[in-house]
């Protein structure tokens, strides 16, 4: 039988399309598991006896090395897979992915830890955009925002993997294991794609532009790591936030020029005038602006304020991710049949009251309240990302796959870190508000930072002896209030992209303009397909 590389692809997508989506989707399970995974070993790792004794800013830096990394290169491994072939740069990035996260469970202190997070945000920048790139380049138009629903559908699978699978692990392994995981799904992925993965590429890359290049890796890295010094500092006006936002804006400002002015661009800037694209970047930022910073407190609700151990939380998040997995590959035809503005503007909206509705969450909220509210937060995801994905791929030329594909995951990382650093500070200032006076009693040496957080609190209040015991009631009900005041906020955000979608984008993004890069199927150049 002809290997999958070799057969040839016809305006109808590659003869072997859903097994090549099939396998990049098993190889993408990766990147999302790792990260779901991460988030309920934060309080193991924390912990001296069982983990590295890591403190809250090494925790927030062993997420954030691998989001600013991450973020900064995507750009940048979108366009050499463009050029130097997709599939090649997809199984470089795997095999980054799968040495770093196997140094990582071996790591020693947490500095370790946060260098080999970084690498692993290295590599797997290469795997995002170039799996993306290349289900474009196999499947038709007519049939590509089916291919970005099952896409959208497999990181709901991985979110629900995720926390279960780390529960599971820290329940009966140590704490490296929650990496050790990531080695064979790597091993087997990678020797998949090399079996079934055909090779595609810009059939007319045109000259390089390593001043794009430059310039845009070091205004996404100056610009994400300013957003997360802000939610570490817990302010956004001081002298070094402000510096290294305006350094990384500026540096954003020569990029776009640059880019505009040349004749080889690494991106044609001019496809953001388009509101299909202007508008789902905006969508994407906005939902993963308002998800990230409930995200982040939800775990420490659940184990620090409802006593649930890792396994047990990542099971009541559970619904979130089973709804992704059910309901995204159906939001395809949804949008098929209503247009994409509706679907996506729906979606927003139940996303949006779902974070409003987990505001009324207290200490007591039955768990099946909450598993619905999770289910239906879930169901509103999914029935944002594939169509507003699809309208992202739909602007961007084929042969410029890989840029496209990172433009949407750029919305989405950027959009998470703002989430995290901008609701993560007011979660902190809201608490440590609330907490100011009670713990007063504290020495001064740990006062400032057992106001930190509930779990730096509730850290202190084991030291203090007995009179400790008082701080742990108050410390919940100062959590609990905090993440209220957060889910009222990510609610305004995710409305603010219902506004967006509503306004400015189209209907239905293949009724573009004229000449539009995504026509119906037949009428599609064929890829540059090569072994």
């Amino acid at each position: 039988m002809e290997n999958a590389s070799t057969q040839p692809t016809t305006d109808a997508g590659h003869p072997r399309r859903w097994t090549i989506l099939a396998v990049l989707v098993f190889s993408l399970l990766v990147v999302v598991l790792d990260n779901s995974i991460l988030n309920v070993a934060l309080r193991v790792i924390a912990d001296p006896r069982q983990g590295l004794g890591a403190t809250q800013s090494e925790l927030e830096w062993a997420i954030n090395s691998y989001t600013l990394v991450f973020a900064g290169l995507l750009f940048t491994w979108g366009v050499l897979g463009d050029r130097y072939g997709r599939k090649r740069v997809l199984l470089l990035g795997m095999a980054l992915f799968g040495l770093a996260s196997l140094v990582s469970a071996y790591a020693q202190s947490p500095g370790q830890l946060i260098v080999m997070r970084a690498l692993m945000g290295f590599g797997g920048a290469a795997i995002l955009p170039n799996s993306l790139a290349i289900i474009t380049n196999v499947f038709s138009a007519r049939e590509r925002i089916k291919a970005f629903a099952v896409w959208s559908g497999a990181v709901g699978l991985a979110i629900a993997i995720g926390p279960v699978t780390g529960g599971f692990l820290l329940e009966h392994f140590w704490w490296g294991s929650i990496f050790l995981v990531n080695v064979p799904i790597v091993a087997l992925g990678s020797a998949l794609m090399l079996l079934v993965v055909p090779e595609s590429r810009n059939p007319r890359p045109g000259r390089l532009d390593p001043l794009g290049v430059v310039l845009s890796i070091a205004a996404l890295v100056t610009v994400v790591y300013g957003i997360i010094r802000a939610g570490q500092l817990g302010t956004w006006l001081t002298a070094e936030v402000l510096a290294t936002l305006a350094v990384g804006l500026g540096l954003l400002v020569l990029f776009v020029r640059h880019e505009a002015r040349s004749d080889h661009p690494a991106l044609d800037v001019r496809l953001f005038r388009d509101p299909r694209l202007s508008a789902s970047a905006a969508a994407i930022a906005l939902v993963f602006f308002a998800l990230m910073g409930v995200t982040f407190f939800m775990v420490f609700y659940l184990q620090s304020v409802r006593g649930f151990g890792p396994l047990e939380s990542g099971a009541v998040l559970l619904p979130m991710a089973v709804a992704q997995l059910l309901l995204a590959p159906r939001s395809a035809a949804l949008a098929q049949r209503f247009g994409t503005k509706a679907v996506a503007a729906g979606g927003l909206a139940g996303v949006a009251l779902m974070l409003y509705a987990i505001s009324f969450a207290d200490r007591d909220l039955p768990i099946w309240q909450l598993e619905i509210i999770l289910f239906l937060l879930g169901a509103g995801m999914a029935h944002v990302m594939s169509p507003v994905t699809d309208a992202v791929m739909t602007v961007v030329p084929r042969e410029q796959a890989g840029a496209g594909s990172a433009i949407n995951n750029i919305s989405r990382q950027v959009g998470g870190a703002l989430g995290v650093a901008v609701l993560g500070s007011l979660l902190s200032s809201v608490y440590r508000s609330r907490m100011g006076e009670r713990l007063a009693f504290l020495p001064p040496g740990t006062r400032h930072a057992a106001g930190e957080s509930i779990e730096a609190t509730l850290a202190a209040a084991r030291q203090a002896g007995p009179r400790g015991a008082t701080l742990v009631g108050p410390a919940m009900d100062a959590f609990v209030h905090a993440m209220h005041v957060v889910a009222w906020c990510s609610a305004a955000v995710a409305a603010l992209g219902v506004l967006v979608v509503l306004v400015w984008l189209p209907q239905r993004p293949h009724e573009g303009r004229p000449g539009a890069p995504a026509a119906p199927a037949g009428t599609e150049p064929a890829r540059a397909l090569r072994k």
